[in-house]
């Protein structure tokens, strides 16, 4: 049950660090964006080092660093996916993409959830692809090219938890250390070489900040997560985060929800019931 709590809890804090970060980006080119949230979520792993010690290994280190490759990886061809195709294909295809690979990784590496759970996962599944649908109207003539960046980057975002979920249980911090000083130096390198300012707009450095350190406090949730429990339903759980940013945008922001992501979030709220009710460790 500890396990269930804390993917859940974890994806409504990875859904606000994305609400925050589309605040950021509203105001802010997306690479700045990128770059100095990261770089406050670096700050956060920093300064949380002494209080949650780990032993710090190659091995640790190696795994944060590949899943930070992974992570930003995907986050460049998500980015593009979205700037060539349509977001209501571009966000299910990657949604449901990074929620489904650690679930099969999970089950083929000999985990075995209760049937209940596993009726829980596919409900998840149907649930990120729900809320993850916008209003837009699909645009024809795009070709495969954002398909195929779409699905190669939720192969991406799916490979960050599994890479991060093979970190020895007392490595502490160490792994996102890696993972985050990577990323950053990957898409720092990507703005200079595209010639992309990292300066923010004025006043939107507090939200960037904010944005960064909830993403690297989710982190943090998941890979506490996936040591009390099974990688197929932990990951699954977190990959539930678009429900929160949705709730967000509409009592925040106004938005309003259409009749998909309703019953999309009707799906959220009953997934993490099957999964708890089947355990998750």
């Amino acid at each position: 049950m500890t396990a269930v709590v804390l993917a859940t809890v974890c994806a409504v804090v990875y859904g606000t660090a994305d609400f925050f970060g589309g605040l950021a980006t509203r105001r802010s080119r997306v690479l700045a964006v990128v770059v100095l949230s990261q770089m406050a979520g670096l700050a956060l792993v920093a300064a949380l080092l002494p209080f949650l010690p780990g032993v710090l290994t190659v091995e640790a280190l190696a795994w944060g660093v590949a899943a930070g490759v992974s992570g930003a990886a995907a986050l460049v061809l998500f980015y593009r996916a979205l700037a060539t195709g349509v977001m209501s294909v571009v966000a299910p295809i990657t949604a449901t993409t990074s929620a489904a690979l650690p679930v099969l990784f999970g089950l083929i590496t000999g985990e075995r959830p209760k049937a209940t759970a596993l009726g829980g996962v596919v409900l998840a599944l149907v649930a990120v692809l729900l809320v993850s649908r916008d209003s837009s109207p699909a645009a024809p003539g795009r070709g495969y090219g954002p398909v195929l960046a779409s699905l190669t980057a939720g192969a991406g975002f799916g490979g960050f938890f599994i890479l991060l979920a093979q970190t020895p249980d007392d490595s502490g911090m160490w792994p996102l250390f890696g993972a985050r000083t990577i990323s950053i130096t990957f898409i720092a390198l990507l703005a200079l070489a595209t010639r992309r300012t990292l300066r923010p707009a004025p006043g939107g450095l507090r939200v960037i900040v904010a944005a960064g350190a909830l993403d690297m406090a989710a982190n943090l949730l998941f890979m506490l997560a996936q040591q009390q429990g099974m990688l197929s339903l932990i990951a699954v759980l977190v990959s539930l985060y678009p429900a929160s940013t949705l709730l967000l945008a509409r009592h925040v922001l106004g938005e309003r929800l259409n009749a998909v992501q309703m019953t999309g979030i009707g799906f959220t709220l009953a997934a993490v019931t099957l999964i708890a009710a089947g355990g998750a460790a």
